[in-house]
């Protein structure tokens, strides 16, 4: 969870106090993350199938690239709470979708967290900028589409190595497409890397290692600590301060989220998200 909080207090960092722009940035990323699984796939040789596929690898792009361009203008804190709001939501719609009935409980968690996530974004003096946040909201929700796509599918670092292989062509071609626009410091590739390679690389290869020892409890609920994490990196690193309006934004959709997950891990033996 620390390295997925990472990613958030990394991107930060580098676009606002390097030179590098977003597209760069989310191009090096995928590049070092890709090589770092490809390396752990072939190390491990473990039992599994998987070499991802292009539907999956282009909604990790549009995940990626999201992300990077939403924390030109964005909080490590509030971008980690929209994120991950979004990326649960998107689940938990699915599951909507799917024809799951939801409790008292449930009901309550997801008004709550609707709420809490319509406090953040109303107009306001600490409101997050609206296209910032849009672009966040979007990078969540191809998030979710990417993890529920991969549930249960093969080899997950297998399959991740070559979702990553795959994503990186999507975002070289951005990176080309914004060519006239792109900036390189050494110091935010530097960044970059470490985010694709230590972030996103090793830290996925870890999360899936545990993964399947955790209960689904354990495995949903963990997540959300990584707003926290986030928020307490941007502190310290950045420097970045807390309003109300985000405390009390984060109680009620992490808090709502987690009414959710509990239940439904309780009742219907949930898989980790």
């Amino acid at each position: 969870m620390i390295a997925f909080a990472g990613n958030s207090v990394l991107c930060r960092i580098a676009l606002k106090h390097t030179g590098i722009d977003a597209a760069s940035f989310t191009s090096i990323r995928l590049v070092t993350g890709a090589v770092v699984l490809w390396a752990i796939a072939n190390f491990l040789r473990g039992n599994g199938t998987g070499r991802g596929n292009w539907i999956s690898a282009f909604t990790l792009f549009a995940y990626a690239a999201g992300f990077s361009f939403s924390y030109v203008s964005r909080t490590a804190a509030t971008g980690a709470l929209l994120l991950f709001g979004s990326v649960q939501a998107t689940m938990i719609g699915h599951g909507l979708w799917a024809g799951e009935r939801f409790n008292n409980q449930q009901l309550v968690g997801l008004m709550l967290a609707f709420g809490g996530l319509v406090g953040l974004l109303l107009p306001g003096l600490s409101a997050p900028p609206v296209v910032g946040s849009v672009l966040m909201l979007t990078a969540g929700v191809a998030w979710g589409i990417y993890s529920l796509r991969g549930k249960g599918i093969g080899n997950p670092t297998r399959i991740s190595a070559g979702n990553f292989l795959r994503a990186m062509l999507f975002a070289i071609l951005l990176s080309v497409l914004l060519l006239s626009s792109a900036r390189l410091e050494i110091v935010g590739v530097l960044y970059a890397i470490v985010s694709g390679a230590v972030a996103s690389g090793l830290g996925y290869a870890i999360w899936y290692s545990v993964l399947p020892v955790l209960k689904s409890t354990t495995a949903a609920t963990v997540q959300l600590c990584v707003p926290v994490i986030a928020a307490l990196g941007g502190i310290i690193v950045l420097g970045e301060s807390l309003t109300l309006r985000f405390v009390l934004a984060s109680v009620a959709i992490l808090g709502g989220i987690a009414l959710v997950i509990l239940s439904k891990s309780r009742l219907n033996n949930a898989q980790p998200l």
